[in-house]
């Protein structure tokens, strides 16, 4: 222990596989013949509650989070190592670290946004005190941020623009392998994992009525790719289904174990290169990877615009018009009471479950941005607090571009409910997997339920007010 060691901090990258960051703090500790110690903190302040009265993190996030840690943990332990896992303040917990042992360097990856690029500044102030250097990687896109051919000032903000110029001229790298096993100290005591009531947290129950289980870690990300690309072979069509809304494969899902670092971009982005190899290249195969460009493109956007991506106006400074107060508006799309079925049924799916689609996200949000006219920002915190695979550049950033107020090229853009309704949810199965109390409504009319005359009631056995909820806004019928 006399010789001074290197502590890995690991955030929102919970994998082994392409993590360069935690890849080259194993390099450095075999180099310097020294000892490595592993470190997750689960920091308090994001499961406080909010200023809306709801957690910052929500039950069915923190327990994907706490399952990726204990499977983080157990990897760990098969490389001879383990994960040390401590409650607190991430800059104040690896500081303690550093004073009870000898410590050369910590090695950590870059984020992006104010609140976590705060605890880096002031924890990189802590150990320049000590002498002791702070490391930090760009590990979570699928194009690195120091290949991009412009400074990050220049960013187009239309991302057309952006896919075209990096699809032309930069090579995606390859990807860090699994480092092998190294030298790390093993008689500590590494910390209970948290469950959810230590986070002061309800446990939450599976709805049966879920798409799919989520699980959190590395391991399950992998196990749910290699159904999705290699066992089902569902990638040949993933353009055509992917915006579907009931069922486990019509999109990939990869979304949570991307959001918390459990898969990488890139290992993605090669096992479709060898599906392509091996099986078949087409335009599905292609629009996936188009979709990890997206999610590249809002953290880029997030480094380029920084607070101004939470900001009422968003990146494009909008002066807003005043939103609605209307706590039972609030309530209604919260709760999925709004009396508009397709509203009603994605709402309630993330409630229930911490997921909804991509299809469900882009109406929910027009619905209230532009329905109900309520704040968008509160509706972002809210998605913030429920989704599993919550990523803040992506949330905030699809949020601004909903509201008008960010990378979105077209005006006023609007989401017709019904019609969209009708569209991808033709014979109302969707929403009445999730509305059962819709069962007996046909087809034609179930997207209107909640503006059903009386004698359409009286001819289904079905009231307004007492099965369902009137609708809060009418639509027209046609």
């Amino acid at each position: 222990m006399e010789r001074k060691g290197v502590i890995f901090w690991f955030r929102n990258d919970l994998r082994l596989q392409d993590n360069e960051a935690f890849f080259k703090a194993t390099e450095k500790a075999k180099a310097d013949n020294t000892w490595l110690l592993p470190v997750y903190c689960f920091d308090q302040r994001q499961f406080m509650d909010t200023s809306l009265g709801f957690p910052k993190t929500n039950s069915f996030r923190a327990r994907f989070l706490i399952e990726s840690v204990q499977n983080l943990r157990k990897n760990l332990i098969a490389l001879n190592s383990n994960l040390m896992v401590t409650m607190g303040k991430p800059e104040e917990v690896i500081q303690n670290l550093t004073t009870q042992y000898p410590v050369s360097q910590v090695f950590a990856s870059k984020e992006v946004t104010q609140e976590e690029t705060d605890i880096e500044e002031v924890l990189e102030k802590k150990l320049w005190q000590k002498g002791i250097a702070l490391e930090l990687f760009w590990t979570s896109t699928l194009y690195h941020l120091d290949d991009l051919p412009y400074p990050i000032q220049n960013l187009p903000d239309i991302f057309t623009q952006f896919r075209k110029t990096i699809e032309k001229k930069i090579k995606i790298r390859e990807t860090f392998p699994i480092p092998e096993q190294f030298p790390s100290i093993l008689s500590l005591d590494f910390g209970e994992i948290p469950n959810l009531s230590t986070l002061g947290l309800e446990d939450v129950e599976s709805d049966t009525r879920a798409v799919i289980k989520f699980e959190g870690g590395e391991e399950a990300g992998k196990s749910r790719l290699k159904e999705y690309f290699w066992e089902k072979q569902c990638l040949h069509n993933y353009k055509e289904t992917r915006n579907g809304l009931l069922g486990s494969d019509y999109s990939s899902k990869f979304s949570p174990w991307l959001a918390h670092g459990c898969l990488s971009p890139r290992y993605i982005y090669e096992e479709v290169k060898k599906y392509e190899q091996t099986i078949q290249k087409n335009q599905s195969t292609y629009w996936l990877v188009f979709e990890l460009i997206w999610r590249d493109y809002f953290r880029f956007v997030a480094k380029k615009y920084g607070n101004r991506i939470f900001q009422q106006g968003g990146i494009k400074g909008v002066r807003h018009h005043r939103f609605s107060k209307s706590t039972k508006l609030w309530e209604a799309w919260v709760n999925g009471t709004t009396g508009v079925p397709f509203i009603d049924a994605n709402m309630q799916e993330l409630k229930y479950t911490g997921f909804m689609s991509n299809r469900g996200r882009q109406n929910v949000a027009s619905f209230l941005v532009k329905d109900l006219k309520l704040n968008w920002q509160h509706a972002a915190m809210y998605f913030e607090s429920q989704l599993i695979d919550y990523d803040v550049c992506s949330n905030w950033g699809n949020w601004n571009y909903i509201a008008g107020i960010g990378n979105d090229p077209r005006e006023n853009r609007y989401f017709n409910i019904i019609s969209q309704a009708n569209r991808y949810d033709p014979k109302g199965k969707y929403v009445k997997h999730w509305l059962p109390e819709l069962e007996n409504i046909p087809p034609s009319l179930v997207h209107i339920a909640g503006q059903l005359h009386k004698k359409e009631q009286e001819k289904f056995a079905f009231m307004l007010g007492k099965d369902y909820p009137k609708s809060i806004v009418k639509f027209k019928k046609s």
